[in-house]
């Protein structure tokens, strides 16, 4: 098995994380000797910016890359196998995403700053939602182990080898909203195929705060960049 490098941002302290992580209590369940972990702790910096150094800190000791966020609960025994599986057929998985992409659009989701939901034929992906197994609900968006435009951020895998073959880096402007958006438009631009995985997970937290004053600089610089 190839190896795997799983890269998680926590505001956490490193004693609270393992702990008390759905994420890192998850990860206890697979001492797997090929994967390793880069946790960083009680952090404030943004996401893209800690991500590009890993990419870089990768650049002579290659893996698969996973960035995971810090409030999942892996329910899948033999997650590793499928996201290196699909990483034969797409050069950058995750769990949801859509299959097309619009103008303005301001998540993978949705298809207007009001948050309207795109249809279901355009969505893939199942994530679950609550404290655990059984998940309080379930977002069933659609078949996975299709071709997509966009992804959810909450877990995106890539080898690292061809983010340094394309050039491929995450965009620092963008700390922590649309920086998954972003990536996948740049992606798209150097010709790389994603695609959704069916690993199953539950998501714990509710929301990426869509409609918060953050959230609405971060899409106003979006939209700057792209014109769309």
């Amino acid at each position: 098995m190839e190896k795997f490098r799983i890269v998680i941002a926590t505001r956490d302290s490193q004693a609270q994380f393992d702990r008390e992580s759905p994420t890192a209590r998850s990860l206890d369940l697979f001492p797997f000797p090929f994967i390793e972990r880069r946790v960083f702790a009680d952090n404030r910096e943004s996401l893209s910016r800690l991500y590009n150094r890993v990419i870089e800190e990768s650049r002579d000791d290659p893996a698969i890359l996973v960035f995971m966020h810090d409030d999942l609960h892996l329910l899948d025994y033999y997650w590793t196998d499928k996201v290196a599986g699909y990483l034969k057929s797409f050069d950058i998985v995750g769990i949801a995403g859509n299959r097309r992409r619009l103008p303005r659009q301001p998540a993978w989701c949705f298809v207007d700053d009001k948050f309207s939901w795109d249809q279901h034929p355009n969505l893939s992906g199942i994530v679950g939602h609550g404290k655990g197994f059984p998940p309080e609900n379930m977002s069933v968006y659609g078949s996975p182990g299709v071709e997509v435009k966009l992804l959810d951020g909450l877990f995106i895998a890539v080898r690292s080898s061809t983010l340094h073959e394309r050039g491929l880096r995450f965009d620092e402007r963008f700390a922590f909203h649309f920086y998954d958006l972003d990536f996948c438009r740049e992606a798209e631009t150097r010709g790389l195929r994603m695609g959704t995985c069916p690993v199953s997970l539950v998501h714990q937290s509710g929301g990426d705060g869509y409609g918060s004053p953050a959230w609405w600089s971060a899409y106003q610089a979006y939209l700057a960049k792209w014109q769309s």
